[in-house]
């Protein structure tokens, strides 16, 4: 089997394994969850661009730039919605704080 087959294969079975696992996590958990896959995603980046930069190809290249961008997406998404959810506890908590 060659080399690119199997990287497919690899990449389809981590998607629906991936797939799988979140719908299993309880409604409650995707926010902590996703801040914290914040730094993975930070990780990825950077290995999609270390890859990239050595790639040989122009194929090889272009996945890298849609790797990079929908990486890039991930991370800037991910630090929104962390924003959002700490907004809303100190929002809560002076709420408590100032005795309403």
């Amino acid at each position: 089997m060659s080399m690119e087959i199997i990287l497919i294969v690899v990449f389809v079975a981590a998607t629906l394994l991936g797939y799988k696992l979140i719908n299993a996590v309880p409604s409650l958990l995707h926010t902590p969850l996703m801040s914290g896959m914040n730094a993975l995603s930070g990780i990825t980046l950077l290995g999609i661009i270390a890859v990239t930069a050595l790639s040989d190809s122009v194929a090889g290249r272009l996945a890298g730039l849609v790797g990079i961008i929908a990486a890039t997406i991930n991370v800037v998404a991910g630090f929104g919605v962390t924003d959002r959810m700490l907004r809303m506890f100190r929002g809560e908590q002076q709420h408590q704080e100032n005795g309403q």
